[in-house]
């Protein structure tokens, strides 16, 4: 906890209490209502917890308004182009860069535990073989703490550790064979030869009848995708997840949680909302008509995939994604793909226009990364799962971070109750 050297006096019905106030390494000063409800018998109101420190932590930094975005102190940006996936995930659990030695052995680690469990596999053939892939995902990813119980154990350092990697390791592994379930494909197993988006990639678009090569323009952008979704602060899934810690449960359980918590489309499925939103426009020369419809105000319609709720500037993120889109789409070439030439129009007429730069609603990180996905060959039901598979790491990192935390307690929030006083029972005959 930061050190309080301030305070701060609250008057309540003429009475004054004194709350201690924390100043951070970065960002707003924080008040403590810890003693509040002790003291003075009230509690705060704050739904959406959008005003409320839930934890300290070490990991991310965001200033929205300065479109600032930090993994242990490294800018987003940075790491983005200069490092890769993995390293940015030994930076979210250790605290700091790894020497090549040590990024060796991690990656050596990963690799060795990308595969799972064979009885799962029937897990994925138990669904129907219509399932979102994000259901088969919350299932398989719950049902690992029914096959990997020499890592269940929270209190064990070693066992966390093990937890932790696997989970690293196996969600693409889980991922692709989703992907592959629902097109009735079948399942390709993890390389150990391969990068880890490279090996993502090969599990998801290879065939047993033929060889399959991934191209490293794509792995490149894959691994961008993985590395810019990694962690986000104390966001809703994030949030899920050290709830879910709080009570003791087990690593794989509280993941889980995580996962089904992004399912939503307000948080993990803003990228297929996106793309939805481009095969609703369905040509370029339509764009004028959603823009002008865009800026009405009496119109429910809403340009997806521009602006951001946290960031007010520019997401840090959408410059890097963005360079990965174009060197996807220059790759692959987007002539016989309407969904991208209606994607590359709305962002150059969305630009140009006077209104989206007022009110700063530049594309943000869920555009491009959209478009880059749809560009491969993923449907949309396969962008959340994505998502998922990079915002692991994060999940695990704040995991760790708050079971070795002294303060952690079970997550209890409060409400301000608004239903009836206490009443009698009246007999049914009687109502």
């Amino acid at each position: 906890m930061a050190d309080s050297n301030k305070t701060a006096k609250l008057t309540i019905d003429g009475k004054d209490y004194e709350l201690p106030i924390h100043t951070p390494t970065a960002g707003p000063d924080v008040l403590d209502i810890r003693k509040l409800y002790a003291q003075a018998g009230v509690f705060t109101y704050d739904p959406g917890y959008t005003s409320t420190a839930s934890c300290d932590s070490t990991i991310t930094f965001i200033d929205g308004d300065e479109g600032v975005l930090l993994h242990r102190g490294y800018p987003i940006d940075q790491l983005a182009g200069k490092s890769h996936y993995l390293e940015v995930c030994y930076l979210l659990l250790y605290g700091e860069l790894p020497s090549p030695a040590e990024l060796e052995d991690f990656e050596h680690r990963v690799t060795n535990h990308t595969m799972l469990h064979e009885q799962m596999l029937n897990f994925f053939r138990g669904f129907r073989r219509d399932a979102h892939p994000m259901a088969v995902m919350v299932g398989v990813v719950g049902a690992m703490s029914a096959f990997y119980h020499d890592s269940t154990d929270i209190n064990d350092p070693w066992q966390r550790e093990v937890a932790s990697i696997r989970l690293i390791a196996k969600m693409p592994t889980i991922a692709a064979m989703a992907y592959k379930y629902t097109i009735g494909q079948p399942f390709e197993y993890p390389r150990n030869d391969l990068d880890y988006a490279s090996n993502f990639l090969r599990m998801c678009f290879a065939v047993p009848a033929e060889e399959y090569v991934v191209n490293p323009i794509l792995s490149r952008a894959m691994d961008r995708i993985f590395t810019l979704h990694a962690d986000h602060e104390q966001n809703a899934s994030t949030s899920t997840v050290r709830l879910a810690s709080s009570s003791g449960a087990n690593p794989f359980a509280c993941i889980a949680a995580g996962v089904a918590c992004l399912w939503g489309p307000a948080h993990g499925g803003a990228n297929q909302a996106c793309l939805e939103m481009l095969k609703e426009i369905g040509t370029p020369d339509r764009i004028p008509e959603f823009i002008a419809r865009a800026k009405d105000k009496n119109d429910p319609f809403r340009l997806m995939g521009f602006g951001h709720r946290v960031y007010k500037n520019h997401d840090p993120r959408a410059t890097v994604m963005k360079e990965s889109a174009d060197e996807v789409l220059e790759l692959l070439g987007i002539e016989n793909n309407p969904v991208l030439q209606v994607a590359k129009e709305l962002e150059k007429q969305a630009l140009e226009d006077p209104y989206f730069a007022e009110k700063k609603l530049f594309p943000n990180v869920d555009f491009y990364s959209g478009i880059i996905l749809e560009a491969m060959g993923f449907p949309t039901s396969m962008f959340t799962p994505i998502f998922a598979l990079s915002r692991t790491v994060g999940w695990v990192s704040q995991w760790k971070e708050m079971i070795g935390d002294p303060q952690n307690k079970i997550g209890r929030p409060r409400q301000l109750y608004l239903g009836e006083t206490a009443r009698d029972y009246v007999d049914i005959e009687n109502r």
